[in-house]
């Protein structure tokens, strides 16, 4: 295995590898939702660790007038799998946890199924 291989990754929404991206966009459809200042404590073969700001759009009145909110989170990537796409593993859960108020309707520790 190479080094390159032995990798694991974060997919973004243009189906690009990234190791200890900076910024993330979750809402891939709209880019109401965005991961920013990311800072990496841990990136490893079982999961990845970062805080940052999930910058939010209330969508207030709609989105396209919306306001973007930031909202400070640590960030767990994990559940690593094989990508059938390349020969890395990529990481399939992401865990967000609002550490000073969460977005309207959100709950304090939030989870996310990532693609692909």
């Amino acid at each position: 295995m190479t080094e390159r291989s032995a990798h694991v990754v974060i997919v973004d929404c243009f189906s690009q590898p990234q190791v200890r991206p900076g910024h993330f966009v979750i809402a891939c459809g709209d880019g109401n939702s965005s991961l920013v200042s990311l800072r990496w404590s841990r990136w490893g073969p079982a999961s990845a660790v970062a805080t940052g700001l999930n910058e939010v759009n209330d969508c207030k009145p709609y989105c396209a007038a919306g306001r973007f909110h930031s909202y400070p989170v640590t960030v767990r990537l994990d559940q690593p799998r094989p990508w059938k796409k390349h020969p890395h593993k990529h990481y399939t859960q992401m865990r967000l946890v609002y550490t000073h108020g969460s977005p309207y309707g959100h709950q304090r520790t939030v989870t996310y199924q990532l693609w692909p």
